[in-house]
Formats: structure tokens, C-alpha cells, sequence
């Protein structure tokens, strides 16, 4: 078989937008690449050079963010039919974040300010708009922050909008030089209030309210691109509204508890061309599935359209403009699923070309567009983007999100699934390190956060792959109360933090040693948010499973997250605080003794490995006084615990500087403790 790249060439030779606009940076990550050195922390953790490529309505163009030492990350678009990219726009003090096709002609974008965290973001939005090639900039929402900073020229006469709007991020008409943006609107604590929606020219500035129904959490277009549903979660309960055709009528077509669910509750997913709703429900069984849902008598179709096997249904529908041509899923890796016999063909063909890779298709917004995008991965290749000629078979390469990674250096990544100690069965991702033995080795469970959402997704991931890089075998859990794997596994989280979920996390760490994957005497535990809580009550729970842990932005103390603080409050919806938590997580009255046994703070005294915290000062969600309470706590009776702040982050490290550097601590404290350091 030849390797995946010289397959690309012999096809189509193409241009990446990438190397067309980076210049040789491209070439020197190959040259690190190939060194018997380990792989450099900076191709794991910098920024994407190629993301969110996009066609456009027709077909013909290509739009996506292009980053490249020394400058911002700038909108780029690639015309497939002469294959030359062109910088369309970028800024000297912001970087490109997102962006929509408006039209074949236009694109609306977002900007934002990349080389600076949370807390020192003064130009942290902006909405523009410019013409694929570059001309007709529009500055059309003043960037947030004291120093507003405009595009040249005059503003007299010049609608610009407030700071706070932003693209709604769906496929509009597509026709014109109008689209969707919201308005979110907040209180005085900093919490979204409603979100507004309004047609905006791109043009002129001018703007359309679209009459809402009340407060809205949510708006979804229909398939001609207009607003046809609207969501609304408040006290414990979500409402769903439909915009009537006359543009004007709204009317209530579901309402159920947001936390609890229903035997009736579903998730809107996306119209059809005929305006059929289809939605994400349960109807009775475990799993979710697709349906479609009756506007007029209120109930589900009584089977489901697809039905993904021990999973939930997880993705969303493949339209083009007047046709459903399938759904996009996730079960053990992403797919499609085609209901179009013409697309199936054309994945077939895909596939049979590109074999090395899950190969996943978009199309444009018109009927006649050839030219289809195929975004390719692996667990091994982070993701690379073509453009596909369906009449042709001929590929463009439009360009890697990453360059550096040598596939044959990257661990491989296994779905694994083990048994708890009560019998659940616990899904799980497996990686090893590429090359050597795969008996015996340093282990580390990296736990999730959220926690209830799906952990878990196959494919190249930084962080595994950089652990793996470093000689680490790495299982990542999706433990109970995970989502994605039917109502049983998540509702037997509720009320487990720290007990049953704690539990499964620890039963994998000794399912790896009953394999022979795992050293027993070298096992760390690391995790960021809810995944840091788990670090540290592994380190309580299982002192002599885990010898050491690293926890990142982690909860201390499960109150807290109730109770906030009087300097700084979480931005935890109140909605959540006082409907879901007491659900999911434990009531503050009625479980007060459970909180308090299962809140790391509460146990400070009981850890004694060695311990690496990290924080951003400007973290909202769990609050730099999380750790800092922890920390005066633990190191009364451990001397063995490192500490950094980093102080403009938040929750998660969005500057490249910060990654780099945590990730390089975490690297020389798991060498000392269970690397090879550990084991001389």
C-alpha cells in the first residue's frame, strides 16, 4: 500500500492553503519529525495551521483559518477551479475565529484576540464581513472592550452593532447578502438573559428582529434557512417553540423537565426540505435514536430513521438545499450513514482511495455543486482537508490541521470496554506508545470533565498522543454518567461523585494491570474540571493504586460550586445550580454528609503522593479559590505538591504559551514519579 501522502499526489497534486501562505515552517516540523528525538511539545499543543474548512454554497470556493508563524490566524479561501488560495482578511492585533458563507460571494466572520487568555482580552469580538476575494470589508459590531478599534475609513452613516453579536454559526439561504446573528443579552451577574436573533445586510449594516416568543436559549434554521424553532430552558423545565410559515406565530410544541427528562422530551436535530422535523429522542428505549417528529399531531414516528446499536445517536443531518442525503454519526469513530444511493457510491469511492483514514463527506448548499469535502483522521493523523470531485474523482489537497505528526511515531488507539465491580460494562479508549513493548508500562488514567457528556472520541488526540509519545500507556474512561451510551450508564452517574463513578475509574486502572498493559507500581491519575476532582479523590480513595496525580482547573469542594464566593462567582447558570446539580450531583440539605465525604478538601488530610495543581486566575467556572483553598490545606500534611497559576486563563488553557508550559511540567513530574526517572 502507499503511504497516504504519496497516494494524494499521484491523484491530484493540489495546494494546500497551508504551505501556500506559511512559506517553509512546514518544512522544519517534518525535519523535527524525523529526528529520533521525541516528538517537540509544540506540535502536540500549538494552535491549528488549518481549521473549519468550509465549501461554499456553490461548490467552487473553499474558506478556512489559516495559521502561520509570526502572524494572526487569517480567513483564507481556495478557488478549486484554478487552485490558488487567497488571504481575504486578517489583522495585525486579532486573529480570525469563526466564519459562515453568507453567499457564494460573501463571508461574515468573527475575530478574536488568540495570543492572550481570558483575562487580558480587551478586543475579544467583532463581527465583519468581506467578499470572497478579499474586497468590501464591513465592519458590522463594534470589538468588545474600552478601545474600540474599527476598520479605516469613516463610520458616518455606518450602522455598526454592539459587541455582543455574533454569528449564529447555521447554514443560512444562502441567496443574498443577508444572515442570521444573535444578540445574547445578560444580567447583571454576567448570566445570558435571552438570546435575540436579527437578519443583518452584510452590506449595509441593516437589521431585521426576528420576533421571538419570549426569553430563548436557542434558534434552529429550517432547511430553506430560516427561523423555524426556538428553545428555552427556566426553572427545571425546557420549552420548544415553532415559528408558524407566516413569520409571525409562534406556538409551544413540547415541554419537559430539562434534567430529568421524559418519555416524550427529544432534541431538535434539522428540518428537511419538506420542513419535516427530525429529532434526537429516546421513545421508550435506552439508546437514542433519529426520528422524525409531527408538527401538527405532536408525536414521534413510531420507528426510528437511524438507529445506532449501544450507542446514542450522535451528529446531525447532510443536507442540501431542497434533500436530505443522510446523517452525519458517532459510534465507536464518526461516519456517515447515506440515505442517497449517489452519495454512498461517492463514499465508496472516497473510502477505496483513502483507505488509511475514516473519511467523513460535506456538501454545499446547491444541487449542481461537483465539488464535495472530505475531512480525514485517524487515531494516528490528525485531521487533514480535501476537496472531492464527484464527476472527476480528482482531489485537491487543501491542507493538515497539523503538521510535524509522523503517523509511525503516534500510539494506536483502541475502543476497549471493561467490567466494573457492580458489572457495568465501561467504555474506554486504549493508547499505547508507537514502537517497543506494550507489557508493563507506566499508566495514566486521564479522566474527562463535564461530567456529563461523552469523553471519549477516536481519534488523534493531543493529549493521549503526547503522553503516549513519552513512553505512557493512557485510558481514558467513559465512565458512568458519561453520555452517548444509553439512559442506564448516564442516570447511574447521578449522585456518584466520588462513589460509583470514582469507582469505574479505578476498576479500569486494574483492568490495565490484570491485561499486562500496566505497571502496578506506576499509575498516575490526571484530569481536568471534574476530571481534576477525580484525581484527587482517586489519590483518597485508592492510595495505593495511584501514586501520584495531576489535577488541572479541578473542583475541590462540591459546595463551593453551590455557594460560590463573595469576590468572584462562578458562571454556572443558575438554572443548573438549582435544578440540575441537586439532581445529578447531590442536594446541599438532603446529601449534605455524602458532600461533604466525597469533597477533596473535606479529605486534604488523606493525601500524601505527590501532586501537580494548576489554575487560571480568571477561571469562572471552577474558580481560582478552589485551589488555592486545596492547596493551604493539602500542604499541611504534603510537602510533595507542585502549584502554578496561570494568571490570564480561564477554564482551559487557550493560549499556546500556557499548553506548552503545563504540559512540559506535567512531562518532568511523571518522569519523576512514574516514568523512567521513577524506575531507576
Amino acid at each position: 500500500m502507499l503511504p497516504l501522502f504519496s497516494l494524494c499526489a499521484r491523484l491530484l497534486p493540489g495546494l494546500a492553503i497551508g504551505a501556500a501562505l506559511a512559506g517553509p515552517a512546514f518544512a522544519a516540523g517534518a525535519a523535527a519529525a524525523a529526528d529520533n528525538a521525541p516528538v517537540p511539545i509544540d506540535a502536540f499543543f500549538s494552535n491549528p495551521q488549518l481549521e473549519d474548512a468550509t465549501l461554499s454554497p456553490s461548490g467552487r470556493y473553499l474558506a478556512a483559518i489559516s495559521a502561520a508563524p509570526g502572524r494572526r490566524d487569517a480567513l483564507v479561501v481556495l478557488d478549486l477551479q484554478d487552485n490558488k488560495p487567497r488571504m481575504v482578511a486578517g489583522f495585525k492585533d486579532a486573529d480570525i475565529l469563526d466564519f459562515e458563507w453568507v453567499s457564494d460571494q460573501r463571508l461574515l466572520f468573527n475575530v478574536s484576540d488568540k495570543q492572550t487568555g481570558p483575562g487580558g482580552q480587551v478586543l475579544s469580538s467583532g463581527l465583519y464581513a468581506v467578499d470572497r476575494d478579499g474586497s468590501a470589508m464591513r465592519q458590522l459590531a463594534h470589538r468588545r472592550g474600552p478601545h474600540e478599534a474599527q476598520t479605516p475609513g469613516t463610520n458616518i452613516n455606518r450602522r455598526i452593532l454592539s459587541w455582543n453579536t455574533f454569528m449564529l454559526r447555521q447554514r443560512g439561504a444562502q441567496d443574498s447578502d443577508r444572515a442570521y446573528v444573535v444578540t445574547p443579552e445578560f444580567n447583571e451577574l454576567g448570566e445570558v438573559r435571552t438570546v435575540g436573533l436579527l437578519q443583518l445586510d452584510t452590506r449595509t449594516g441593516q437589521t431585521w428582529p426576528v420576533k421571538r416568543p419570549g426569553p430563548i436559549d436557542g434558534w434552529l434554521l429550517d432547511n430553506a434557512g430560516e427561523p423555524r424553532l426556538a428553545t428555552h430552558s427556566e426553572d427545571g423545565k425546557t420549552t420548544i417553540y415553532y415559528r408558524e410559515k407566516d413569520g409571525e406565530t409562534w406556538r409551544t410544541i413540547a415541554q419537559f423537565a430539562t434534567y430529568a427528562g421524559s418519555k416524550d422530551a427529544f432534541t431538535p436535530v434539522g428540518f428537511g426540505a419538506d420542513g419535516t422535523l427530525f429529532v434526537l429522542a429516546q421513545a421508550g428505549q435506552d439508546t437514542a435514536s433519529l426520528h422524525t417528529y409531527d408538527l401538527a399531531s405532536g408525536k414521534l414516528s413510531p420507528e426510528p430513521i437511524v438507529v445506532t446499536r449501544g450507542y446514542d445517536f450522535t451528529g446531525g443531518l447532510v443536507t442540501r438545499r431542497g434533500k436530505v442525503l443522510g446523517v452525519s454519526i458517532e459510534t465507536d469513530a464518526r461516519a456517515n450513514v447515506w440515505f442517497d444511493k449517489e452519495m454512498q457510491a461517492v463514499q465508496e469511492a472516497v473510502d477505496k482511495q483513502l483507505p488509511s483514514t475514516v473519511n467523513t463527506i460535506s456538501v454545499p448548499s446547491q444541487l449542481e455543486a461537483q465539488w464535495m469535502l472530505v475531512r480525514s483522521y485517524s487515531d494516528t493523523r490528525p485531521v487533514t482537508y480535501r476537496a472531492y470531485n464527484a464527476k472527476t474523482g480528482a482531489f485537491v489537497l487543501v491542507g493538515k490541521s497539523r503538521d510535524g505528526i509522523d503517523p509511525a511515531r503516534m500510539g494506536r488507539q483502541d475502543p476497549v470496554r471493561y467490567k466494573a465491580r457492580d458489572g457495568r460494562e465501561i467504555p474506554a479508549l486504549l493508547t499505547l506508545p508507537a514502537g517497543g513493548a506494550k507489557k508493563n508500562l507506566p499508566l495514566v488514567m486521564l479522566v474527562h470533565g463535564g461530567p456529563y457528556l461523552r469523553g471519549n472520541h477516536w481519534g488523534w488526540n493531543p493529549t493521549s498522543q503526547f503522553l503516549a509519545s513519552r513512553g505512557y500507556a493512557v485510558l481514558e474512561p467513559d465512565f458512568r454518567g458519561s453520555r452517548g451510551y444509553g439512559q442506564a450508564h448516564y442516570r447511574a452517574g447521578w449522585k456518584q461523585w466520588g462513589l460509583a463513578m470514582q469507582d469505574d475509574i479505578a476498576d479500569g486502572a486494574r483492568w490495565a494491570i490484570a491485561q499486562g498493559y500496566a505497571d502496578p507500581q506506576r499509575i498516575c491519575i490526571a484530569g481536568g474540571s471534574y476530571g481534576g476532582y477525580a484525581a484527587l479523590m482517586g489519590l483518597v480513595k485508592d492510595p495505593d493504586l495511584y501514586k501520584c496525580a495531576v489535577n488541572y482547573f479541578g473542583v475541590t469542594d462540591i459546595n463551593l460550586l453551590y455557594d460560590g464566593h463573595w469576590s468572584f462567582k462562578s458562571d454556572l447558570q443558575d438554572d443548573w445550580r438549582i435544578h440540575g446539580m441537586p439532581l445529578l450531583v447531590g442536594d446541599q440539605v438532603k446529601d449534605a454528609a455524602q458532600l461533604k465525604a466525597t469533597s477533596p478538601i473535606e479529605q486534604a488530610a488523606r493525601i500524601t503522593q505527590p501532586l501537580l495543581m494548576a489554575s487560571g486566575a480568571v477561571d469562572r467556572r471552577v474558580p481560582l479559590y478552589h485551589g488555592t483553598k486545596f492547596r493551604d490545606a493539602v500542604k499541611k500534611h504534603n510537602q510533595q505538591v507542585e502549584w502554578v497559576v496561570y494568571p490570564e486563563e480561564g477554564h482551559g488553557w487557550s493560549q499556546p504559551a500556557t499548553r506548552f508550559d503545563f504540559w512540559t511540567r506535567v512531562e518532568k513530574f511523571l518522569a519523576k514519579h512514574i516514568g523512567d526517572k521513577a524506575a531507576q
